[in-house]
């Protein structure tokens, strides 16, 4: 806790980061539909289509720590309006470079939205922040749960907005713009105490190295990285198969919005089996759920195949990244929360780069067709899950160790 608060006023902050989570939330799943579909159009090289989603991702990882730093000084109002400011630049520069049909600039657009995106990935930590005991994790899962109305509200904005103009796709990113302009009002509602400065003789915690080798965190971090770098690679690619196998682009988006939903839905209650069985059990599952939505995919390219192994894939996100998430937040004090949340996401968000910049070109470069590059997707995986699934029996075994 940074100050003490009413837990009236931590359930008002958690509704308005459940609004901001819906409103807001929405422009991902319409720029992780659209991204690799407009990368396609306009990349002179099929391998690089996806780069557009990659370079979000990359912007996010550059934002992390300085925007984690800025919250720390100014607060998670001025932090959140600032990172809505820079998706309504993003969705402005990608705006222009489909209308010149210029692919550098397209992407250049990506970069600064990443800015935004890293500002979401604190919504999490910011319920958190005026939230104790077991409202914890329920705060985190409610926060994330916002992402159920993203995923209605974003694929459908899609089919209204993506052929709305004479340059397929320029609609939804000037939708785009509208949903940052208007949806960033909402953070005036917020009530955070922002966290004192810091006094000299004051206690500063521990440093980012000590940090990082404390067992609890460098797991909770791995099993993040795991978990959402996955779900990335798998989902970045799933527009590319669906419309390479045959079949339509709203099909792709019907797809990937019950995959959202998935992502978002087992959120009502995550938090509540995190806090009855602990998160090392929930991440357990979530990792064994990811695993089994690669053996789904791996066994063909029916349309019940691709919508059976996209809500595994949001399901075991959502069980390994909340769980994740609840495990980090409660393993550092209050003058350590800065540090570690631009710490934990820079790395986080950084796995979920090379998660995005491998998934093209596995998949349009690594086989003949769509379906030999969806299976090459799914079987990169499998190193991945035994890595996070191996911190975490190392996690629960070191004590009978030591």
């Amino acid at each position: 806790m940074i100050a003490d608060v009413s837990i009236s006023t931590a359930k008002r902050n958690v509704a308005i980061l459940v609004m901001a989570q819906a409103l807001l939330g929405a422009q991902m799943p319409i720029i992780f539909i659209l991204g690799g579909l407009a990368g396609l159009s306009l990349a002179s090289n099929p391998c690089f289509a996806t780069l557009p989603i990659s370079m979000i991702i990359l912007g996010s990882v550059i934002a992390a720590t300085p925007l984690s730093a800025f919250m720390q000084k100014y607060g998670r109002r001025a932090g959140f309006m600032l990172g809505a400011a820079f998706g309504a630049l993003g969705a402005s520069i990608s705006a222009y470079g489909l209308y010149i049909q210029s692919f550098p600039v397209f992407i250049m657009g990506s970069l600064f939205t990443g800015v935004y995106m890293s500002g979401q990935g604190f919504y999490r930590f910011a319920a958190a922040d005026t939230s104790t005991g077991d409202f914890r994790p329920k705060a985190i899962s409610y926060v994330l749960a916002g992402g159920l109305a993203a995923a209605v509200i974003g694929p459908q904005l899609v089919k209204l907005t993506a052929d709305a103009m004479v340059i397929p796709f320029l609609g939804s990113y000037l939708t785009v713009i509208a949903i940052n302009l208007v949806g960033s009002l909402m953070f005036l509602f917020l009530n955070i105490p922002t966290p004192p400065a810091h006094v000299e003789g004051a206690q500063k915690g521990r440093s980012r190295m000590e940090l990082l080798k404390t067992p609890v965190i460098a797991v909770a971090i791995i099993c993040a990285m795991v978990s959402y770098a996955l779900m990335n690679l798998v989902m970045t690619s799933t527009p590319l198969a669906v419309v390479g196998c045959g079949y339509e682009r709203n099909t792709a988006a019907d797809i990937v919005s019950s995959h959202v939903l998935a992502m978002y839905i087992p959120s009502f209650f995550t938090g509540h089996l995190i806090a009855r069985y602990g998160p090392v059990k929930i991440i357990s599952i979530g990792l064994a759920i990811l695993a089994s939505a690669g053996l789904v995919a791996l066994t063909g390219v029916e349309l019940d195949q691709f919508f059976i192994a996209l809500i595994l894939l949001g399901v075991g996100w959502n069980f390994g990244y909340i769980g994740a998430t609840s495990m980090l937040a409660a393993s550092y004090e209050p003058e350590e929360r800065g540090r570690i949340q631009g710490l934990n996401d820079m790395l986080v968000f950084g796995g979920v780069t090379l998660a995005s910049l491998a998934s093209g070109g596995l998949m349009n470069c690594s086989g003949g067709d769509a379906q030999a590059g969806w299976q090459a997707v799914n079987m990169a995986m499998i190193p991945f899950l035994t890595l996070a699934g191996g911190a975490l029996i190392w996690l629960v075994l070191r004590p009978q160790r030591d």
